[in-house]
């Protein structure tokens, strides 16, 4: 078989949901499985954290929260993105899915359709990301047709989302939070602000503990959710520190670690150029170790050489382009390496915030990038 391979440490991601409940007491937790888990197994994820009483879980579409469903996960679904068309309300009723309303259109479609079992819904408020919800001049309105509403199973609950939490600098968090609290004035009702950089950076927003809920996303999964201050660029070099935020530093664990082997070492002298385009330049005679791993794996393709990996546990410099199914690394200073010894791409050891740095983007993509040829395994 081949050599790629996903680890997904549970253990490691009830770890992280006792940190959410460690820095957010008493708030309640919806936390996030959409996009299949941050690309760790959705209903592997769900189960996982259903057994450590999570008190909901949240899924982009309908499409989503059916799977958990008929995999046997009992715990309230959230659909963020609510619902597309009327049909899908049979559907939320027979499954027992909260819904997310964030538009008017969705409205009408519930006060127009009389309901059997009525549903529990979340009214989103715009407070500045501009992406989805009601604006803040429209939100008594919203909140009191669908409090009127005979399809809406009570209370109504209030909730939006933060553009600017990762940044820590920014003075929008803030701005939102204002225009949050005036667009609910007088509401009675349960309220969810904070994501996972809110959790761990913005504790204003988790404020009121008995009316709140938290929605972790990438904290769950052992990512720290704060910018990055600096970002590769060819020609740096293997040593340089980066500003980059580590999950660490909020005891958060990675839960999941991709790893390969080496299979091929090969020796080549100075000036041999390797792989497409001979992009990078041998400087010296040198070993250079192949790794079955690449793009068609979902390693970033952007990676540029000098990006770390662990061979070995011990750090080794990237050389070259990804290609599809492999990568090269300079063995210089590994020359103990052998074929078939292990690679670590990301993980445990080697933090993938680091490298989605010196590949220009953010770790969720790297995460959920992981394609469908790479084995699964669980550490539990």
């Amino acid at each position: 078989m081949r050599a790629a391979e996903v680890c997904i440490d549970l253990a490691a991601l009830r770890h992280n949901l006792a940190r959410v409940r460690e820095v957010a007491p008493q708030c309640r937790v919806m936390a996030m499985v959409k996009a299949n888990g941050y690309g760790h197994g959705m209903v592997r994820v769900a189960r996982t954290l259903a057994d450590a009483s999570v008190d909901a879980v949240g899924v982009a579409s309908i499409d989503e929260a059916i799977t958990l469903r008929e995999a046997g996960i009992t715990t309230p679904v959230t659909l963020l993105e609510g619902f597309f068309e009327t049909a899908e309300l049979t559907l939320i009723q027979r499954h027992d899915f909260d819904v997310v309303i964030h538009h008017p259109a969705q409205l009408a479609i519930l006060e127009a359709t009389p309901l059997a079992i009525p549903i529990r819904v979340w009214l989103k408020i715009d407070s500045g990301m501009h992406r989805l919800g009601f604006a803040p001049e429209k939100v008594a309105d919203a909140w009191r047709r669908l409090t009127a509403c005979r399809s809406v199973r009570g209370p109504v609950r209030l909730m939006t989302h933060l553009a600017s939490a990762d940044d820590l600098a920014s003075p929008q968090t803030q701005q939102q939070l204002a225009c949050f609290d005036v667009a609910t004035t007088g509401m009675a009702a349960e309220r969810s602000i904070a994501n996972s950089a809110a959790i761990l950076g913005w504790p204003q927003t988790h404020r009121d503990l008995s009316h709140m809920w938290v929605r972790p996303g990438i904290m769950l999964y052992g990512v720290s959710p704060f910018m990055s201050s600096t970002a590769a660029a060819p020609g740096i070099l293997p040593h340089v520190a980066f500003a980059h935020p580590c999950a660490a530093d909020h005891d958060l664990r990675p839960v999941m670690t991709l790893t390969s082997r080496l299979i091929a070492i090969n020796h080549y002298r100075k000036g041999d150029a390797i792989g497409y385009a001979a992009s990078w330049v041998c400087p010296h005679a040198m070993p250079v170790g192949v790794v079955a791993m690449g793009y068609g794996d979902g390693y970033p393709r952007h990676a540029v050489s000098g990006t770390p990996v662990l061979v070995n546990g011990q750090r080794v410099p990237l050389i070259g382009r990804v290609s599809m199914d492999m990568l090269s690394v300079d063995l210089s200073s590994q020359p103990q390496a052998c074929i078939g010894d292990g690679v670590t791409l990301w993980g445990e050891g080697l933090p993938v915030e680091e490298v989605a740095c010196w590949a220009n983007t953010i770790p969720y993509q790297l995460l959920c990038g992981v394609t469908q040829r790479v084995r699964f395994a669980e550490l539990l």
